[in-house]
């Protein structure tokens, strides 16, 4: 049995992607490109991106349209350190498309950065992604930690952290650089003592050259409407943006 998110054909790997951002600059180094893959198996409380959750056919693509489409602006990546970005929803949930992009983009010397919750199954061991296979072609993981603790973690995202320390383990076991995001939530993780619990938790994950704080933001309030989802952070304020870029520099000079 196939994985319902991989479609095979004779000649390529075709992947369901959510969209394509041709040039940003917020999702790793330099100017990259953001391929958004369609499909995700958490439910975090604050995602800004419901419609990226459903694995059924949104833009149907195969890997050789997609790097073609990446190539156009390759100039760009060089000249400011950039590359490609795959995010989500949730790419490993795609592992044979998301490792043949991968291959194809490091064939043309493209930076390649995965943007990821690390959860690439919820305990079907079928559908296991190979991590280690995954990571040999990528650069850089933007690892998204929704939270250090077991029982807050699956509270925000609705899946056990367990899947998540699986795939820390083989990240742990490769040479991939780590960038550590994390979403910080008025009233959830907005103090202190849970910078120090990052910062701890952070002492066991290898490669890391950097830390993200994001400041929690209601901009998807609307999508969860239109889909006609509850939305279970109701009526909470944004945080605060100088607070978290504050606490952003202090992570970072843990690295010095």
């Amino acid at each position: 049995m196939e994985n319902e998110n991989i479609i095979k054909s004779n000649t390529d790997i075709i992947g369901n992607i959510h969209s394509f951002e041709s040039m940003g600059s917020v999702d790793g180094p330099g100017i990259r490109s953001v391929v958004f893959f369609q499909g995700c198996s958490l439910r975090c409380a604050f995602c800004h991106n419901p419609d990226t959750w459903g694995t059924e056919p949104n833009k149907v693509i195969t890997t050789a349209d997609l790097i073609k489409k990446i190539l156009r602006f390759k100039p760009y990546y060089d000249s400011s350190g950039g590359g490609v970005t795959f995010s989500g929803g949730e790419p490993l949930l795609q592992p044979e498309f998301l490792l043949d992009i991968l291959k194809k983009c490091k064939q043309n010397n493209i930076h390649t950065a995965l943007d990821t919750s690390g959860v690439g199954h919820k305990g079907d061991k079928k559908f296991r992604p190979d991590y280690k296979e995954i990571l040999k072609y990528t650069d850089l993981v933007l690892l998204d930690v929704k939270h250090t603790r077991s029982e807050m973690y699956k509270e925000i995202t609705c899946v056990d952290m367990s899947f998540f320390m699986e795939f820390l383990d083989t990240l742990n076991s490769s040479d991939t650089d780590v960038w550590i995001r994390a979403v910080i939530i008025p009233g959830i993780n907005d103090n202190m003592d849970y910078i120090k619990e990052l910062e701890k938790f952070s002492k066991n994950i290898n490669n890391v050259k950097k830390f993200e704080l994001l400041p929690y933001h209601t901009l998807g309030v609307n999508k969860y409407k239109e889909l006609g989802i509850k939305y279970r952070l109701e009526k909470l304020p944004p945080m605060d943006k100088k607070k978290t870029k504050e606490w952003e520099g202090l992570l970072n000079n843990s690295l010095v």
